[in-house]
């Protein structure tokens, strides 16, 4: 499993990417999943960093998270508003695993009250947890498109598009 600070470690340039556009977007991204009948789902997403693991969150059993416990593959976009992407943007690819309830969702839920307020305390959730497989970044110039590629084990390697 890729923790949080190996991929940072290992793909600098894309989780710097990741966390820049993850902060403008007030923590949003958007989640890809694969519904029951093989077609993507999109949904928005406020994933967040806890304990050196990415997690994501939220009322539980929901569609996405039954996707996610058939199929565990996912996407992770960060949310692009600008269609010149002049600030870049990432994916982070990898696959969930569900975390039974239990003293992470306590440890969790007392650091997101403090952290923004919300209070998920003694209140039952989906705490999934994400195993990083694999990463990418676009950033745009004035004459070229820079596509940063991780995998675990690789380096980061960049494509550049004229």
């Amino acid at each position: 499993m890729t923790t949080w600070t190996e991929f940072v470690t290992a793909a600098p340039r894309i989780a710097d990417t990741f966390i820049r556009r993850h902060r403008a977007a007030r923590n949003l991204c958007m989640l890809a999943t694969l519904r029951a009948d093989g077609f993507p789902r999109i949904s928005p997403m406020e994933p967040r960093i806890f304990e050196d693991v990415l997690w994501i969150s939220g009322m539980e059993d929901t569609t996405k998270y039954r996707d996610l416990r058939r199929d565990p593959r996912l996407c992770l976009h960060t949310a692009t508003v600008d269609t010149e992407v002049k600030d870049g943007d990432a994916k982070l690819f990898g696959r969930a695993y569900v975390v039974p309830y239990g003293d992470q969702h306590r440890r969790f839920a007392d650091a997101l009250f403090e952290d923004i307020g919300l209070d998920l305390r003694g209140r039952p959730f989906d705490l999934i947890g994400v195993d990083i497989a694999g990463a990418s970044a676009v950033h745009v110039s004035d004459d070229h498109l820079d596509i940063t590629i991780w995998k675990p084990g690789q380096a980061e390697r960049v494509v550049r598009k004229h």
